[in-house]
């Protein structure tokens, strides 16, 4: 379905992650992305693909408003993203945010990557974001990016997050994490999957 003319001028995104609402508002041009408000629950992520785990958190969101009589059910979005190194056979995959365990931080995934690549002369990975989108009324979006590069042998860089300072998107030599925001924002997976979105509100002219 197209959403020609129903450009939200307002989304929820279904993440406590203030990261990642920053980044898709700026991706989302004229888009106020909001974070997820106090007192709403997020499922597990219990799905087998980006996109069941993006949509289990979206649909999740969209029932929690829905239910509530006092409030107007807003655009609510969710994704789900993560690194896939080709020598892994594609792991870390969904499990990336929690690659080192279940309260790993960033630091400890990167660390637990760069260790299992530790002699490996393969190290062409991607990253891959997945959009799920649901109107007011329940009409469900999807949207797909994809970032390839290659994995760094140490970090570099100061910016971003995540696995972010040894990623080095192809055609570059930096990571992304030597990256502006505004270089970034141009060619990650989020910006590609947000330009995927944008295009299905009839607004993809406006990146």
């Amino acid at each position: 379905m197209n959403f020609v003319n129903q450009r939200p001028s307002r989304i929820v995104l279904a993440s406590g992650n203030p990261h990642k609402a920053r980044e898709f508002e700026a991706l989302l041009r004229g888009i106020s992305v909001e974070p997820l408000p106090p007192g709403f629950i997020l499922p597990p992520e219990t799905g087998n693909t980006f996109f069941e785990n993006a949509l289990l958190k979206a649909r999740s969101v969209h029932e929690q408003f829905a239910s509530m009589s006092d409030v107007e059910t807003p655009w609510v979005m969710a994704d789900d993203s993560g690194i896939e190194v080709e020598a892994l056979d594609g792991r870390p995959g969904i499990h990336s945010a929690r690659y080192a365990g279940e309260d790993a931080t960033d630091v400890d995934n990167v660390e637990k990557l760069l260790w299992e690549l530790k002699g490996v002369e393969d190290r062409s990975a991607r990253f891959v974001c997945v959009i799920a989108c649901i109107s007011p009324e329940g009409e469900e979006l999807r949207a797909d990016g994809v970032f390839p590069g290659a994995i760094a042998r140490r970090t570099r860089g100061s910016t971003g997050f995540g696995y972010d300072p040894v990623f080095i998107p192809d055609g570059f030599s930096l990571t992304v994490s030597e990256l502006t925001a505004e270089e970034k924002n141009r060619i990650s997976h989020r910006a590609r999957a947000a330009q995927g979105l944008l295009t299905q509100f009839g607004g993809g002219d406006s990146q």
